[in-house]
């Protein structure tokens, strides 16, 4: 009795199965229904519109992350050696251009001043020394000139005389006795010499104006030089004072009161104001890339703020040929690596856009420059 009742249970289970099979295959496939090829199309195309939009937004612009924010830093270093007796206290600050930022203990300089300033009064007064002999050769020599007109007028009447008796001679030799010629003779030679004695004095007066005039010169010469030693220590004296060159911030000071200084040692540095970036761009990124584009510019340690930029130049070589050491790809196995092209990008401050002067925003910060090429 249970084996046949047993039996029918399981004929009843048999029949149950085979309906729901028959059920299942003749339920529709999803790929059949209508609407699911509907929903396929529109998010194919939703997403071939979104990434069409997608390319051509994107293609207008070149964008690099191997790209910092550079400067001009400035290494102050004295030229003399010293102590430091004064070291302003500003770490970190922001400082104009000539002000104060450290002072060298005098010592030789001063005394080499006062040595230079010295020597010039002393050359001023050679050069008034020389002028005096100057003035004093020139009377001397008008002296002499004046001495000298009484032999050579004599020297003019004797020989006229002289001349005078010979003609005479001639016309008659009784007219004038040997003795008169001999005497005119005389007298005619004796203020010839005379004569030529002063002029030679008048000569040698003219020498000693001309040595005159050159010790005056050589003065003169003498001074400037020891006005150039005025400046000199001069100049070293202001190296006791050292100033900013530039407006920027203090940074790296390495140096306290106190402190012994030597000629070119790193004392501190400034950042300057202008800053830029300088950004490695892919030589494949460079096709459209064009000086003046506008570049939009994210600091990582700012990443809210949009700073504006504009593409200022571009160096006309990879930065692997300005290596140390230079690759040598004429020897070996070459593999093709796609070199950088360092960009610079100066920042635009417009009237909305922001200062990086206002941020801590320095040299060797990363940053992502966006150019707009298209």
């Amino acid at each position: 009795m249970s084996d046949q009742t047993g039996s029918a249970g399981d004929t009843q289970a048999d029949k149950g199965a085979e309906g729901e099979t028959d059920d299942a295959s003749t339920k529709p496939s999803i790929f059949s229904k209508p609407m699911f090829w509907v929903i396929l199309i529109v998010v194919v195309a939703a997403i071939t519109i979104g990434g069409t939009f997608y390319y051509l937004h994107a293609r207008q612009f070149e964008s690099t992350d191997d790209a910092f924010v550079d400067a001009h830093i400035v290494r102050l270093a004295p030229e003399i050696a010293g102590t430091l007796i004064q070291v302003a206290d500003i770490d970190n600050r922001h400082v104009k251009a000539g002000d104060l930022l450290a002072v060298i203990k005098p010592s030789g300089p001063e005394a080499q001043l006062a040595e230079a300033n010295a020597g010039v009064t002393q050359a001023q007064a050679q050069v008034d020394q020389a002028r005096a002999q100057v003035a004093a050769a020139i009377a001397t020599r008008q002296q002499t000139a004046a001495q000298a007109q009484s032999p050579v007028a004599n020297a003019i009447r004797t020989a006229r005389d002289f001349a005078r008796y010979q003609q005479l001679v001639r016309i008659d030799s009784a007219a004038v006795a040997a003795t008169q010629i001999d005497d005119a003779r005389a007298k005619a030679r004796t203020a010839a010499a005379d004569a030529a004695a002063a002029r030679s004095q008048i000569a040698s007066a003219d020498a000693q104006v001309a040595v005159a005039r050159r010790q005056v010169a050589a003065a003169e010469a003498a001074i400037l030089a020891r006005r150039a030693q005025v400046d000199q220590a001069k100049v070293t004296l202001g190296n006791l004072r050292l100033t900013a060159p530039v407006s920027g911030q203090v940074v790296n000071r390495q140096v306290n009161l106190g402190s012994y200084v030597a000629p070119g040692s790193q004392l501190m540095a400034i950042v300057p104001d202008t800053m830029w970036v300088t950004a490695n761009f892919k030589e494949t990124q460079l096709k459209s890339m064009r000086i003046g584009q506008v570049v939009a510019i994210k600091v990582d340690a700012f990443p809210d703020v949009k700073f504006k930029g504009r593409v200022d130049s571009i160096q006309r070589g990879a930065g692997q040929a300005f290596a140390l050491l230079p690759p040598q790809n004429a020897t070996g196995n070459y593999v093709k690596v796609v070199q950088r092209v360092p960009v610079r990008i100066t920042f635009i401050v417009g009237k909305d856009d922001p200062d990086p002067r206002d941020y801590p925003i320095g040299p060797g910060m990363s940053v992502v420059p966006t150019v707009k090429v298209r």
